[in-house]
């Protein structure tokens, strides 16, 4: 039978992704076309650089099970699936934000393993006869020559193992290991009967996660078990099918409230034995989400890199609810199963999401999933006021039920709050502006720095209320990570503002001009001197023998030449600082100019930012605090220089497809994804869409067509097309536009024109317009 599709990778120099047919005999594996909008996606993209949540296969959209093969199994970063590790470790079901679990291994047993097998176990695997597409992956198990298939629904790994002839099949259940970012302890396995089990694990505290949760699973067989063992000194599970012909297909639910739910959520999702129905169903999915936005142009490559950008914005962010709305809750003193609200068919208005920071959102995530994905921007909404409703504080990255208090800031206002100007929530709106407020003030998540716990100090609010600024170093001492004074005042202020505009919206008048007024904070850490962002210490003085280009110098996870230009609602009064927008456009240019020396980052990998030279990098596309930067000169009255540098970070930065890079190693949880497809449509937010009436700047598309299909339940339109005429690589300049055949002259949208449906058709040139 032949393959429909294999990533085929290069043992000798850089990888370079080649798509072709095998005839193969003794290889079969689920029938699948080759010429949808999912067949674009490249899987492996960066899959070196790999972190824990990183990798997917066999995942529907956000869905709570990703099953995947694991390489690499200790750490948050290098860990999962790492493409030039050679060797599977396990299936394990769960790669989320802190979270992992229910590892697997089939294997074949005989009189020469059978002692050594519980803790020798891993087997060599090739890239060559490996397949990966969204929602399968196949690869064959080379030390036992099983032939391995996963694929899933959102809360149940489905499992197809081919075992050679006349071996004794077996499959280990790793359950107490080390996996990803927790150690998974407690294992436990208990037979139901000839074909079902069911167990736990308890995964273990670490300093971002510190409480423990349990992932409950229950597992079903097509064929009798024959026995179980345990092995005491791995607490390894072995169970034993004999030397049947048949076929193993092995469903596990998976659940983390108990093994009831888990059992419930196989019953509701997967009542059924047909494989491959399941892939053709996942494939389905993706190739809906993936269809609302269809591009025309570019080459081959482009457009695969795009729809593969488009794959990592709809990943991670796991749901942790069952199918029957039940769902963690660990924001109390001890841990409880909630019950979300249920619909007249008493099925879960929403579900409940497990989710990294929403750091740098503003500009990726915020604006994709508001145009494109308005109903999942709505259930993230309903599960972050779930956690205030349950803890009492809107989480920025909740692991396990709880918030992990990771990054800095209140980085979910903008989220939130753009959600509400666009007509996407509509009710409780008082309701959610009291917990966002609430966030701003003393003793709200503004205060704790990353990782804060227990304390509510290391953020330095008590001194951005009292001095207008954040001092650098925290006087108070240490309380957690990200302590950077000058970067939290930018922040604290770019939210304040975001949330001054809801206050307007809702005519709170007097919090409007408060949170107004502590939105000029950015002001004071502006050192005219020197013409950057300054750190300044408790008594106001500015940090001696300054250095902008030294990283996490009171900058965070930056360093002041990057952060300088985080001032996303007033550009304009950042450009009067710096001497006029002039000035301010001849400064960004000559950082860009720089930055095209390194490929506009800081390496290839998030451990490279590190590097005592490339983190002195001016402008930085491997990390979140200046990915808004080309977009500055549309504001500074040069939207040529925008079309120009966008596209050039484009081509430097995010094509091409190979395993060594992509994203730097940074993706997280569709953050990156998202910037890289706004970047190629030519569409961005630069306040993150909280105003009032929200506008995009329009910017130099890659493609020739874009077309977004607009959700009904959300927009009156139906379709938002950009057209660009004459589009080439050396065709970068817009010299004219056209909405709806009316003429635009500033290089900007409005929400309400886009999502009323309609064609934006830009005119391009080799020369900018002047």
């Amino acid at each position: 039978m032949k393959f429909d599709k294999i990533y085929k990778i290069g043992r000798i120099g850089i990888g370079i992704c080649l798509v072709f047919q095998v005839s193969c005999k003794a290889v079969k594996t689920a029938s699948l076309p080759n010429n949808q909008l999912v067949d674009k996606v490249y899987p492996l993209l960066d899959t070196e650089n790999s972190r824990w949540f990183y990798f997917s296969s066999a995942s529907r959209p956000f869905g709570m099970v990703n099953l995947s093969p694991d390489t690499q199994i200790n750490g948050d970063w290098g860990c999962g699936y790492k493409y030039k590790t050679d060797t599977v470790k396990g299936f394990s079901h769960v790669h989320e934000w802190q979270l992992s679990g229910v590892s697997v291994m089939p294997v074949t047993v005989s009189k020469e393993n059978e002692k050594s097998i519980f803790k020798d176990f891993y087997s060599k695997f090739s890239h060559e006869t490996e397949k990966i597409t969204p929602g399968y992956h196949f690869l064959i198990l080379d030390r036992y020559q099983i032939k391995a298939e996963l694929t899933s629904t959102k809360r149940v790994g489905f499992h197809r193992y081919t075992f050679p002839v006349n071996d004794q099949k077996a499959i280990l259940f790793n359950l107490n290991t080390i996996l990803g970012p927790t150690d998974n302890t407690n294992g436990l396995l208990e037979k139901n009967n000839d074909y079902e089990l069911s167990g736990s694990l308890v995964l273990s505290t670490n300093f971002r996660r510190p409480k423990p949760l349990t992932v409950f699973y229950k597992v079903k067989f097509n064929a009798p078990i024959a026995s179980v063992e345990r092995d005491s000194t791995t607490g390894n599970f072995l169970v034993h099918f004999g030397k049947s012909d048949k076929k193993i297909l092995m469903k596990v639910g998976i659940s983390y409230t108990s093994v009831e739910n888990a059992s419930i959520n196989i019953q509701e999702e997967l009542p059924h034995w047909d494989f491959d129905k399941v892939v053709k169903e996942s494939r389905n999915e993706w190739n809906n989400l993936l269809g609302r936005i269809k591009v025309e142009g570019g080459t081959e490559t482009d457009q695969r890199r795009f729809y593969t950008d488009l794959w990592h914005a709809l990943q991670g962010r796991k749901m942790i609810s069952d199918v029957n709305g039940a769902y963690p809750d660990n924001t109390g003193e001890k841990f409880r199963i909630g019950q979300l609200p249920l619909d007249e068919k008493g099925k879960p208005k929403f579900n409940q999401y497990n989710s990294d920071s929403f750091w740098g959102a503003q500009w990726t995530i915020n604006t994709l999933w508001g145009l494109v994905y308005p109903e999942i921007m709505d259930e993230f909404v309903h599960s972050l006021m779930q956690y205030y409703k349950d803890g009492g504080m809107i989480p920025r990255g909740p692991s396990g039920g709880n918030d992990t208090y990771v990054m800095t800031g209140a980085s979910t206002t903008p989220f939130l709050v753009t959600a509400i100007q666009k007509g996407i929530v509509k009710d409780d709106l008082e309701s959610i502006y009291e917990a966002l407020k609430k966030n701003h003030m003393l003793n709200g998540i503004m205060g704790k720095a990353g990782y804060e716990h227990k304390t509510n100090s290391g953020g330095g609010l008590k001194y951005y209320l009292e001095k207008g600024f954040v001092p650098y170093p925290n006087p108070d001492g240490n309380f957690g990570s990200h302590q950077d004074g000058a970067g939290l005042t930018l922040e604290y202020a770019y939210e304040d503002w975001t949330l001054a505009q809801l206050a307007k919206k809702l005519n709170h008048q007097e919090d409007y001009n408060y949170f107004m007024s502590r939105s000029r904070n950015y002001q004071n850490v502006f050192d005219k001197t020197v013409g950057w962002m300054r750190p300044k210490n408790v008594d106001g003085k500015w940090l001696e023998n300054f250095d902008p280009y030294l990283y996490e110098n009171g900058f965070v996870e930056s360093n002041s030449a990057q952060t300088t230009w985080f001032v996303p609602h007033d550009i304009e009064g950042l450009a009067v600082l710096m001497g006029g927008k002039e000035k301010a456009t001849e400064k960004l240019n000559t950082q860009f100019e720089t930055a095209r020396k390194l490929k506009f980052t800081s390496g290839t990998s998030h451990e490279a930012e590190l590097h005592p030279e490339l983190s002195r990098i001016p402008i930085n596309f491997g990390n979140q605090p200046s990915i808004q930067t080309t977009f500055i000169f549309n504001k500074l009255g040069r939207p040529d220089l925008t079309q120009y540098w966008t596209r050039n970070v484009v081509k430097e930065t995010f094509s091409g497809l190979n395993p060594e890079t992509g994203y730097n190693g940074d993706e997280d949880q569709g953050l990156m994804g998202s910037l890289n497809v706004l970047l190629k449509i030519g569409l961005f937010q630069m306040n993150g869409g909280t105003d009032e009436n929200p506008e995009y700047q329009i910017g130099s598309p890659l493609f020739n067509k874009v077309s977004i299909e607009l959700n009904p339940k959300y927009y009156s339109g139906r379709n938002f097309v950009i057209e660009s005429a004459n589009n080439s690589p050396s065709n970068i300049y817009i010299n004219k536009i056209k909405f709806n055949n009316t003429d635009v002259d500033n290089f900007s949208i409005s929400h309400q024109d886009i999502t009323n449906g309609g064609k934006l058709i830009l005119e391009m040139s080799d020369k900018p317009k002047h």
